[in-house]
């Protein structure tokens, strides 16, 4: 018999948090608004547990054997909490992780020329099953956006400084309830200035010059906004909200942050 050296008794009594694998490149299912079938996307995967002090390290074939499992079933994506409880089992913790990291992309109209093209956004599933079987789900997403500077605008003669912006959300909510990403995203992008979009005409891009200068909004101006409208929406139960904006005029960024908890 092959002996298990993971298995072997550590003698420096310090438990580890979090021990897994990560970067794992797989195929994910995401459930999109309006559609009856789940699509799959291309995602990362980060696994981990918890290792008590006295083995020497875990398992991780176990985690790839795991992932393969539920893909196989098509289930990566659409069953984070059973995945978590497989982890705990098979690799005998008593807590474990989980993280999909993927693009998402979402069709949108240019505003005044009409044409469609997609949109990017960076996007995550993110699970936790702690030591009492208690499950917590969280989605993310970062959303660009435009900010124009309300100081600029008020002291200059002509024009405005604006920037991009990146707004990164998590949000938790329970169980039995769902947020659509594509909801999500379309709350975050109406607190900005000015949307982005991939596709801009002549037209189009007018309108979202003149759009962002009659609608001025500091970084605080956004972080308040976008707090407004996750504190709307009465299923999420915490969230987590940072935005930075790369400003034009300086060599360093505009950032806030604002967490709220259960």
């Amino acid at each position: 018999m092959i002996k298990d050296v993971q298995k072997t008794i550590d003698e420096r009594n310090i438990p580890l948090q979090k021990v897994g694998v990560k970067d794992v490149e797989t195929l994910l299912n995401i459930e999109r608004k309006g559609q009856k079938t789940s699509q799959k996307v291309y995602a990362k995967a980060k696994m981990s547990v918890y290792l008590p002090s006295n083995y020497k390290g875990t398992h991780m074939s176990r985690f790839i054997e795991i992932l393969e499992d539920y893909r196989k079933k098509n289930l990566i994506g659409i069953d984070i909490k059973n995945m978590l409880e497989d982890m705990k089992i098979k690799l005998e913790s008593k807590s474990a992780y989980l993280k999909f990291d993927f693009k998402y992309f979402v069709k949108k109209s240019a505003p005044k020329s009409a044409l469609e093209a997609l949109m990017c956004y960076e996007c995550y599933f993110e699970g936790t099953l702690d030591e009492n079987d208690s499950y917590k789900f969280y989605l993310g997403t970062k959303v660009p956006i435009t900010t124009l500077c309300p100081c600029s605008k008020e002291i200059s003669n002509n024009g405005a400084h604006n920037q991009r912006a990146i707004v990164s959300v998590k949000v938790s909510y329970p169980e039995n309830k769902h947020i659509w990403l594509e909801d999500l995203i379309k709350d975050i992008e109406s607190c900005s200035s000015c949307e982005l979009y991939s596709l801009l005409k002549r037209e189009d891009e007018k309108f979202v010059t003149e759009s962002a200068y009659q609608n001025p909004k500091f970084v605080e101006d956004v972080m308040r906004d976008v707090v407004l409208k996750l504190e709307n929406i009465n299923i999420i139960d915490y969230y987590e909200v940072e935005i930075e904006a790369f400003e034009s005029i300086h060599n360093h960024s505009a950032w806030c942050k604002q967490v709220k908890k259960i």
